[in-house]
């Protein structure tokens, strides 16, 4: 099986968990919808290409930095109430400007593997996030993708002769968590259900329409031996993939 294997650096990056409020909290790697959506940027894609990723990284810390936020209702314009206005429907809606808090994960280093359903796109993808039309980004606009390597790579599965120490935080699809040979308890993990595939509606925005269930496997964790899983070779050293 080929893939593109993607190799990124982000000095600060914050993939928002919906959830949070009053703290802008980070998932702690990009959710797969937040990838493709940069991909289909990157390469220009307007409806939705059918790809496999898998998705894996490491960060040095994670810091709190204020933003200023800006609260939006159907409120009239009250000028002691509001900091701004903004026309809409003839009248003046009032916006309330405030300080808040964002998380920000320092020093990312992100490996990301790109499968697309039909291999011939492998190419395509790859220039296009080598040469995008515009700055790639991933999280925030603000949170800059550096990439330092996108290559076609073969993938292959095999079975563990040892078992594996994690160099990455990786996301795993809780259906093929069976095959690691050890139970989801054991990995004092996370579990995430993170959107994956969009579609466009007639007024041309993207609308989330299936997710996967994953869990976060944290670095330093082990994958047992004898479990059977999809493996890159990067200089000698085996990194396991897990598509969703």
């Amino acid at each position: 099986m080929k893939a593109i294997r993607l190799k990124a650096y982000q000095q600060t990056a914050n993939y928002r968990m919906p959830t949070s409020l009053i703290i802008r909290e980070s998932y702690p790697l990009p959710p797969y919808s937040t990838v493709i959506g940069m991909i289909h940027s990157a390469c220009g894609y307007k409806d939705y290409v059918p790809m496999k990723l898998s998705v894996a990284g490491r960060y040095y810390s994670s810091v709190s930095d204020a933003y200023t936020k800006y609260e939006f209702g159907n409120m009239k314009y009250e000028a002691g109430r509001h900091q701004l206005s903004v026309e809409s429907g003839g009248k003046l809606v009032g916006i309330n400007r405030g300080l808040g808090q964002v998380q920000l994960l320092v020093d990312m280093e992100l490996l990301i593997h790109i499968i697309p359903e039909d291999e011939s796109r492998l190419e395509e993808i790859k220039n296009g996030l080598l040469y995008p039309e515009n700055y790639l980004s991933l999280g925030r606009h603000e949170d800059l993708l550096r990439v330092d390597e996108a290559e076609i790579t073969e993938l292959n599965e095999v079975m563990l002769d040892n078992n594996l120490t994690l160099q990455y935080d990786m996301y795993v699809p809780v259906e093929v968590k069976q095959s690691l040979g050890t139970d989801l308890e054991d990995w004092n993990a996370s579990r995430y259900r993170l959107s994956k595939v969009f579609e466009v509606n007639a007024s041309g925005f993207r609308r989330w329409i299936k997710k996967v269930e994953c869990i976060h496997m944290s670095k330093n964790n082990l994958i047992a031996e004898d479990a059977e899983i999809l493996t890159d070779n990067i200089n000698g050293n085996i990194l396991p993939v897990f598509p969703a």
